[in-house]
């Protein structure tokens, strides 16, 4: 399934460490689809199978609501039962091909690459779109390199599938990725760790938005 590059404006990776006591993950996802969260991940690295289903299904009746794709990580057989719009795997998670294997065509099926080649195998896989960093380094993944600028403008240059920015982006680096060529901006900590979500997501938005009006008009076909 192709990907929609205009989804992929504002994505947002979950992360329920940053939940308030006896908050459900449906609270903060839904206060951040109101502000225009234009995709959702749902990131579960510690769960049990059976509560992670759970956790999947309930955002995707949420995300469902609002129009928005819910994709959930590494975990194509979760997707497959939640009925989610697709996964996303990553360079040491299960294999493009083998997802799209278990999932078929109309699945979304995201990846990962931090250089051109690896891009460049992802789209030759069947990767729908391309997550890229971490282009400022990473809060929650302490092994990430920073991916150059110039790098990420060259995974642009050289894929025809979206690409997606990821790894520690907030409302006061996103104007640097400007001209890049990027489709969009995927966020964990500056939408999900702060007080007030909402206020968040609508910056990020309007700060991409705002800086990248004409890129956005006019990605690639």
């Amino acid at each position: 399934m192709r990907m929609d590059r205009k989804r992929l404006r504002l994505y947002a990776v979950t992360d329920r460490s940053w939940l308030r006591p006896g908050e459900r993950l449906t609270e903060p996802v839904e206060t951040l689809l109101q502000a225009g969260v234009t995709c959702v991940q749902l990131r579960e690295k510690h769960l049990g199978d059976e509560v992670f289903l759970e956790e999947a299904k309930a955002l995707k009746e949420l995300c469902g609501r609002y129009q928005v794709p819910l994709i959930i990580n590494d975990r194509p057989d979760i997707a497959q039962r939640a009925g989610a719009d697709g996964v996303h795997v990553g360079l040491s998670d299960m294999g493009i091909r083998r997802a799209r294997a278990l999932l078929g065509e109309g699945y979304i099926i995201g990846g990962s690459a931090h250089n051109v080649q690896e891009a460049l195998a992802a789209q030759e896989a069947g990767a729908d779109y391309i997550g890229c960093g971490a282009v400022f380094g990473s809060s929650t993944k302490t092994d990430a390199t920073v991916l150059p600028y110039e790098e990420l403008k060259a995974i642009c240059r050289a894929v025809e599938i979206p690409v997606v920015a990821i790894g520690g982006i907030h409302r006061g680096n996103v104007k640097k990725l400007a001209g890049s060529g990027i489709d969009g901006i995927a966020v964990i900590s500056a939408l999900f760790a702060g007080e007030d979500k909402g206020a968040a997501a609508k910056e990020l938005l309007g700060a991409w938005e705002g800086e990248n009006e004409d890129s956005i008009d006019h990605c690639r076909e």
